[in-house]
């Protein structure tokens, strides 16, 4: 005879399961980015020099969160909504990231990140 506790546990699983296989089937909007000099965040979030992960933690269309870490996402420097934006037409498919203005300087603050080969991008939300 099958316990209630082992019926829960079972059920917790399969309940995680199927959160999994629905995360992943929208999965890939994840891309590496390289700065050659520090860029700006919202809050006040800067980022030297070095390479990034840009991932999208929340399906297209909803509240976008999109998360800035290591390349090994250990290290989680930015967690926070953005904007779905369209790509301009004159930007090209490979081209991931528009920068917005800054006084001399200062880093350039990221406008939006727009995943490699992605019709859509997120647009960063500064105060």
């Amino acid at each position: 005879m099958i316990s209630c506790k082992s019926l829960r546990v079972v059920g917790a699983a399969v309940l995680l399961l199927a959160m999994s296989a629905a995360t992943h089937a929208w999965v890939g909007q994840i891309n590496n980015v390289t700065f050659k000099g520090a860029v700006a965040l919202p809050a006040g979030i800067v980022l030297p020099t070095g390479t990034y992960t840009f991932e999208l933690l929340t399906p297209p269309g909803s509240s976008e969160v999109v998360r800035i870490s290591s390349p090994d996402r250990r290290r989680t420097y930015y967690m926070g909504f953005t904007r779905s934006v369209e790509r301009p037409h004159t930007l090209p498919s490979t081209r991931t990231i528009v920068f917005g203005e800054a006084p001399a300087g200062a880093p350039l603050p990221i406008h939006a990140w727009y995943p490699v080969n992605s019709r859509t991008g997120h647009e960063f939300i500064y105060q």
